[in-house]
């Protein structure tokens, strides 16, 4: 374990009544003055590119088309009397595969917001986001061969050309519950989870922190969007459970807690939808997304996620032109409104409101909106604290909490259940209790198939 490596036996908060929107216990400064979670909610805006090739022959003109989004941007920011906000370089793939690209992209974006900072005294941070490019081989080598090194070096270019925060979204145990979703593998799931993944996150974030701190720069945090983001598509194609995809989401909040542990600060990545549960436990700030995100993808989660934000974002939007003008911009606009909204509910002491507000348009709609009612985030939280730290006892810890609330809103009518989503509730449960307290003894009974699907070396064990 690493000198900045924490344990959490408590959580950062009393009751959940103390969690807002806006607030956090452990806020974060930024170089050019963006307090996150320090009294108001910021947008964070997430752009990309149009549909376009990616290579020597483009990169130039790349670099001034994301330079180009971020002057409209912080545009119509000033515009709108915004005087903080984040903005998101989240990289495609090929900009982490070649890391001098994605640092002439975060420089040129730089010298952007300076020259804002400088001539309209509009404060914004930089949020750069490094593709977790393992995936390329199979099985995926995670701590050895060119791939790992490429993503460190991404990082620290990164950190030295402008970036505020540094975020990741990444892979490990992907491998193994990716087939485990579409099979219904709770046995999966769990140790990709539960085991895999937790070995995955101290390791990289060992070295992402130490980066960071190398040059000065916020280590931001990680998602489980790979996880429970997918699941969450999954269903809404219908092709796989809700309670699966419910339980899944409160399952990854161990997993992405690791990041916070080892030493990242926050504020955490839009697309994590677990983030909640690790603000209670840690204090640190969250970004999230909502409705905005459908830009990028559908969900049923779009009020609710507010709950507790302290930057609102928006999920990836392409640049591409709109009837009032780019949709970076027009996304930026949004975010602002909304953003302005919460803080008039927390400045007037009206923040409590709201947050039902949030809750009561969302949960009784939908079963993976349903665990996102702060009610059951926050028992999460506590259970995965009481756990201790065992990353394998902490997801099986807050998989009983997800279907405790599930079993408790369907026998109280409080949500719509189909007969199979009954059915599913009930498989579910029944392979959790069956789960052995030894994670070796979980290994040794997974499907034989999955040992050709991850190399135990590259998760430090034999």
């Amino acid at each position: 374990m690493n000198s900045r490596a924490k344990q959490y036996n408590s959580l950062a908060y009393s009751t959940v009544q103390e969690m807002s929107f806006g607030i956090a216990r452990e806020p974060v400064t930024t170089s050019l003055g963006v307090k996150i979670g320090g009294g108001a909610v910021l947008p964070e805006v997430n752009f990309t590119l149009p549909t376009m090739s990616i290579n020597d022959s483009t990169i130039d003109e790349i670099c001034s088309i994301y330079a180009l989004i971020v002057e409209k941007i912080l545009e119509r920011a000033v515009d709108l009397h915004q005087e903080s906000l984040v903005l998101e370089f989240e990289q495609l793939y090929e900009m982490t595969l070649k890391p001098d690209w994605g640092a002439r992209i975060t420089a040129d974006m730089r010298q952007v917001m300076e020259r804002f900072h400088k001539q309209h005294g509009l404060k914004s941070a930089l949020r750069v986001t490094i593709a977790d490019i393992r995936e390329k081989d199979s099985p995926p080598l995670m701590r050895s061969g060119e791939p790992i090194k490429t993503m460190l070096a991404a990082f620290d270019l990164c950190a030295g050309a402008g970036a505020d925060i540094l975020a990741i979204e990444s892979t490990g145990g992907k491998e193994i519950t990716d087939r485990a979703l579409l099979e219904g593998d709770i046995d999966g799931l769990i140790y990709g989870m539960g085991v895999l993944a937790q070995r995955d996150m101290a390791y990289l974030w060992d070295r992402i922190v130490e980066i960071a701190e190398k040059h000065g720069v916020i280590p931001g945090g990680d998602t489980a969007c790979g996880f429970a983001n997918t699941a969450m598509q999954l269903a809404h194609t219908r092709m796989l459970p809700k309670v699966l995809a419910a339980t899944m989401r409160l399952m990854c909040a161990p997993r992405s807690l690791v990041a916070v542990e080892r030493g990242a600060r926050g504020p955490l990545k839009d697309c994590g939808y677990e983030n909640p549960i690790i603000k209670a436990i840690t204090g640190v700030p969250i970004a999230m997304e909502g409705k905005t995100s459908a830009c990028a993808h559908f969900s049923p989660l779009g009020n609710i996620a507010a709950s507790v934000c302290d930057l609102w974002s928006n999920e990836s939007v392409q640049d591409v032109r709109l009837l009032s003008g780019s949709a970076p911009e027009v996304f930026a606009e949004i975010l602002i409104y909304d953003c302005r909204l919460m803080n008039v509910a927390l400045n007037s002491g009206r923040a409590e409101l709201l947050q039902e507000m949030f809750k009561e348009s969302d949960y009784q709609l939908d079963i993976q909106a349903l665990v996102m009612d702060m009610d059951v985030m926050f028992e999460t939280a506590r259970r995965i604290v009481e756990a201790g730290p065992d990353g394998y006892a902490r997801t099986v810890a807050a998989a009983q909490a997800a279907l405790e609330a599930l079993s408790a809103a369907k026998a109280e009518g409080r949500v719509p259940f189909s007969r199979s989503e009954t059915r599913w509730l009930g498989k579910i449960e029944k392979a959790i209790q069956g789960l052995p307290d030894d994670p070796a003894e979980l290994r040794e009974r997974l499907n034989p198939e999955y040992t050709a699907l991850f190399l135990p070396v590259e998760y430090g064990m034999a």
